[in-house]
């Protein structure tokens, strides 16, 4: 199984490369290619993750299929336009419509993690918003919160408000984004307690159409985008496994390193431990089998 971690494809200009995508101009499309690239803490790793690339991609179409009836995406197709290499991009390419996307990062947090946990510490709220007091690391909130974040050329995202967000944003796009980033989310979180997942909170990118209309754009609903835990381990109080990255997070834990470039070498095993978390994540979600 090749891993891919560069790609290139000669004759189609690369608009952009990010921490997994690459981007390519097609004219009135953009071809979106997830390779196998993994990170922590800011900085991409040299070993790349097998088959990381198709199962986020294939997520992705999993859950723009499922909701396309009442939310508009940005997919037009996962098959591989005639004339490119198929062999290199088969599973993980997504021909996409061309959208602007929105400046802020549409984060819903059903359950108390990550930043919004230490927040909670500190502050007792949660995106500004008072939450009950007495939660634990890993509670489950009350209702949902739908809390936004900016988006950092380097570095981590920042937390803001909704006000904020309103501000960026203006009344009408940030009303639509927030109502349709609770819906979906709502949607996501009962269809995946249904497959023994917890869906902890998760981020979306909208962006709107020359006409105005606003879709979901990039990725959605999958383990780099999403924390997703099994069910029959959670327990709060303390940190939850997960399906994604964290075998990474933790050898790293467990070094002398100052989480600057240039990142460790990965042992065999912690590679083969996230591929298998990522694959398990797949079949969970879809109920199918990936792909030879």
């Amino acid at each position: 199984m090749k891993i891919l971690t560069s790609i290139e494809i000669p004759g189609v200009p690369k608009i952009s490369t990010g921490k997994v995508r690459e981007m390519f101009d097609l004219g009135d499309r953009l071809l979106m290619v997830a390779s196998d690239r993994v990170s922590a803490f800011d900085v991409v790793m040299k070993e790349g993750v097998p088959r990381k690339g198709e199962v986020l991609t294939q997520i992705s179409k999993f859950w723009f299929e499922k909701t396309a009836d009442w939310l508009p995406n940005h997919l037009i197709t996962c098959d591989v336009p005639a004339g490119l290499p198929e062999g290199v991009l088969r599973g993980r390419t997504m021909v996409v419509r061309k959208a602007k996307p929105l400046p802020i990062e549409c984060v819903v947090r059903g359950y108390l993690s990550g930043s919004g946990w230490k927040e909670y510490q500190a502050t007792g709220t949660l995106a500004g918003e008072k939450l009950p007091e007495g939660l634990q690391e890993s509670s489950e909130i009350p209702e949902p919160r739908f809390t936004p974040a900016t988006k950092e050329a380097t570095g981590h995202d920042i937390n803001i408000t909704c006000d904020d967000a309103e501000q960026i944003l203006g009344p009408d796009v940030f009303r639509r984004a927030r109502d349709l980033s609770l819906r979906l989310y709502g949607f996501a979180r009962d269809y995946a307690r249904g497959r023994g997942i917890i869906l902890a909170d998760t981020k979306f990118e909208f962006g709107l159409l020359p006409d105005g209309a606003l879709i979901i754009i990039d990725e959605v609903l999958t383990p780099d985008s999403s924390r997703f835990w099994p069910a029959d381990q959670y327990q709060p109080g303390r940190s939850q496994p997960s399906f994604d990255k964290q075998p990474l997070r933790d050898y790293l834990d467990g070094l002398d390193w100052d989480k600057k470039p240039p990142p460790p070498a990965l042992p065999k095993a912690v590679v083969d431990a996230m591929s298998a978390r990522y694959i398990e994540a797949y079949r969970r979600i879809t109920g199918k089998e990936l792909g030879a």
